[in-house]
């Protein structure tokens, strides 16, 4: 099933896809309530509604590598950092160059979005607690990354979060292809069977240390080929299976 999130009038609203008609729902999770909407022209806001974004870093060899990472062994665990809900933006929104930056990266993700509370999950049960998979950008200040104690401004910034376009539920995480574009040339094509740490064990190592809500959201890493973004460019990042984040930066 694909969910959307959507703006009508003043509100957000979440619904069902079926065919080329989105069935309203109450909330993430909620029933249908028999009004529908064309998908044609609705306007798609971030299909989450998180209390906290937590993002796993240098989860692919070749991205390690290619940053100059690799001087020792492969990390033995999941390196997390957060971002706040302020770093959500919405599939198709424009994203600020910022000016207090001079190296703004891209790091196209596959993401997943939490559906029920949850804490210590174990491996073979850690999948349920996912709602859907969607596309995930991680914007990064690269220069700031090195000079800060912590990653804050580097990675948490406004808006330094697009997520879309929507919500697939039926997915199988294990081996999907991830790729890149910035103004329509391939920048990333990498597959998350390429991982160093799956899906379930981010799930299970996050959920030992801190509960995921409802509506959260989980970064899972980016495949090598990061680089520089200018003001004008437009960044896509597609998910086999999912569909395509379009982020313009202005």
């Amino acid at each position: 099933m694909r969910l959307v999130r959507i703006r009508q009038g003043e509100a957000a609203r979440w619904g069902q896809v079926e065919g080329e008609t989105v069935h309203l729902t109450r909330g993430m999770t909620g029933e249908r309530t028999g009004e529908t909407v064309p998908l044609e022209g609705v306007t798609l806001l971030a299909p989450a509604e998180p209390t906290k974004i937590v993002c796993v870093g240098r989860n692919y060899l070749d991205h390690i590598r290619e940053l100059g990472n690799d001087t020792g062994d492969l990390p033995a665990e999941p390196g997390i950092f957060l971002k706040g809900p302020n770093a959500l933006a919405e599939p198709g929104g424009t994203v600020e160059y910022p000016a207090w930056t001079q190296n703004f990266h891209y790091e196209g993700e596959l993401a997943l979005v939490i559906g029920q509370r949850a804490r210590d999950l174990k491996p073979d049960t850690a999948l349920a607690a996912v709602l859907g998979y969607t596309c995930g950008l991680d914007l990064t200040a690269r220069d700031l990354q090195k000079t800060d104690l912590q990653w804050f401004r580097a990675k948490a910034a406004d808006r330094f979060c697009p997520l879309g376009p929507w919500l697939e539920t039926d997915l199988d995480p294990t081996d999907l292809r991830v790729v890149t574009r910035v103004n329509g040339e391939t920048r990333q094509d990498g597959r998350t069977s390429h991982m160093i740490f799956d899906v379930v064990q981010i799930l299970t190592y996050v959920t030992r240390f801190v509960t995921l809500e409802p509506g959260d959201v989980v970064l899972t890493g980016t495949p090598e080929g990061v680089g520089a973004l200018n003001r004008g460019d437009t960044v896509e990042v597609e998910v086999e299976g999912i569909g395509t984040l379009v982020t313009p930066i202005v």
